[in-house]
C-alpha cells in the first residue's frame, strides 16, 4: 500500500468528526488500530480503519458501550444484535424518564413534599396485580354500605385502570391522581354519598337495576351512537332515518316494560329529552364518580364518548321523535 493512501491523525479527525484526542484514545484502549506507524511515531489510517471509526462515533453518539463496540468490531456480536439490545435499553431509559417527569410535574403543581415524592414514585412503579387490588379496595369500601339495585357496583367495578406496558406521560399523570384519590377516605366517603343518593332513590334506582342497565349500556348505547352520527351529519330530524332510529330507541325503551311505543310514549319520550337538555352539569358528579371514569378513561387511552349532553342534540332527537306522530 502506497503512503497516498494513508492518512495522518489530522485529516481523519476531519474526515471523521472526532477530535485528535478521541481517535488516540480509542486507538490506546485497542477498539482501532492505526494502519501504520511511522518511524517518527506518527500514527496513519486508511479508509476502511476510517469507516470504523466513523461507525464507532456514531454507536457513541447513540449511547453503546466500549465493550459493546469492541465485541462488534471483533466479530464476537453483530451489528443487528447490538442494536436491538441498545434499543431496548433506551426504550427502557425513556420508560422511566416518562415516569419521573410525571411525578416531577404532579409534585411541582402540587408543591409537594418529600413525602408525596416517594409515594408517588411508588405509585408508578407498583405491579400490576397491586394496581387491581387498589381498585378493588376502593370499591369494596365504597359499596359496603349502600343501599343499590343487586350487581350495581360490581358493574361499576368492572371499569377498571389498565395502564399500558409504555404509557404517555399523561397515563401516568392520571393513574397518580387516580391512586392518590381511590385512597383518600374523603373522596371514598364523597362516591359513596353520590351514588346512594342518585342510584339509591327513584329515578336512578330504576336506571341501575340490570335490565335496565344492561340496555343503557348495550343497545342503547349503539343506537345512541347512531343517533350522534345521524345528527352530526346534518340529517334533518324528519327525514326518514331519523324516524327510523328514534323508533329503534322508543321500541327498546318501552321493551324493558315488555311492551312497544306508541305516538303517545314517543311523545312523551320527546318531553323527557327537552327536559333533560335543560338539567345543568352535576359538579357532585364531576368531583366524584366522574372524576373517577374521566381518570381510567384517560389511563387506558380510551377515545373521548360523543358529547351526548349536547343540548341541540337532545332537541334533536326530540323534533325526530314528535315527527313521527305526523
Amino acid at each position: 500500500m502506497d503512503d497516498i493512501d494513508l492518512y495522518p491523525i489530522g485529516d481523519v479527525a476531519r474526515r471523521t468528526g472526532l477530535s485528535v484526542s478521541a481517535i488516540r484514545y480509542y486507538s490506546d484502549a485497542g477498539i482501532i488500530t492505526p494502519t501504520r506507524l511511522t518511524e517518527a511515531g506518527y500514527r496513519l489510517y486508511d479508509v476502511r480503519a476510517i469507516a470504523r471509526l466513523e461507525l464507532i462515533r456514531t454507536l457513541r453518539e447513540l449511547d453503546a458501550g466500549l465493550v459493546d463496540i469492541r465485541q462488534l468490531l471483533a466479530g464476537e456480536t453483530s451489528l443487528h444484535d447490538l442494536l436491538t439490545a441498545h434499543l431496548e435499553l433506551v426504550e427502557r431509559q425513556e420508560r422511566d424518564l416518562r415516569a419521573r417527569r410525571a411525578v416531577l410535574r404532579t409534585l411541582v403543581r402540587q408543591r409537594g413534599t418529600a413525602a408525596q415524592a416517594a409515594l408517588m414514585h411508588r405509585l408508578v412503579s407498583m405491579p400490576d396485580d397491586e394496581r387491581e387490588r387498589l381498585i378493588d379496595d376502593f370499591w369494596t369500601e365504597v359499596g359496603a354500605s349502600l343501599d343499590v339495585p343487586p350487581g350495581f357496583v360490581d358493574r361499576l367495578r368492572t371499569l377498571h385502570p389498565r395502564l399500558p406496558d409504555d404509557p404517555s406521560a399523561e397515563q401516568l399523570e392520571a393513574w397518580i391522581e387516580l391512586a392518590d384519590l381511590v385512597q383518600g377516605e374523603e373522596f371514598r366517603a364523597a362516591v359513596r354519598a353520590y351514588l346512594q343518593e342518585v342510584y339509591g332513590t327513584f329515578p336512578g334506582r330504576n336506571l341501575a337495576s340490570p335490565p335496565t342497565w344492561d340496555f343503557i349500556h348495550g343497545e342503547g348505547a349503539k343506537i345512541g351512537e347512531e343517533l350522534v352520527t345521524a345528527y352530526r351529519s346534518g340529517l334533518p330530524p324528519q327525514a326518514p332515518r331519523a324516524k327510523e332510529l328514534v323508533v329503534r330507541l322508543a321500541d327498546a325503551t318501552a321493551g324493558l316494560t315488555g311492551g312497544r311505543s306508541t305516538t303517545e310514549s314517543r311523545q312523551r319520550l320527546a318531553r323527557a329529552f327537552l327536559v333533560a337538555q335543560e338539567v345543568p352539569e352535576d359538579p357532585a358528579y364531576d368531583a366524584t364518580h366522574g372524576r373517577y371514569i374521566a381518570l381510567v378513561t384517560r389511563i387506558n387511552g380510551t377515545p373521548p364518548a360523543p358529547d351526548e349532553r349536547d343540548p341541540a342534540l337532545f332537541r334533536w332527537i326530540a323534533a325526530a321523535l314528535n315527527a313521527t306522530a305526523a
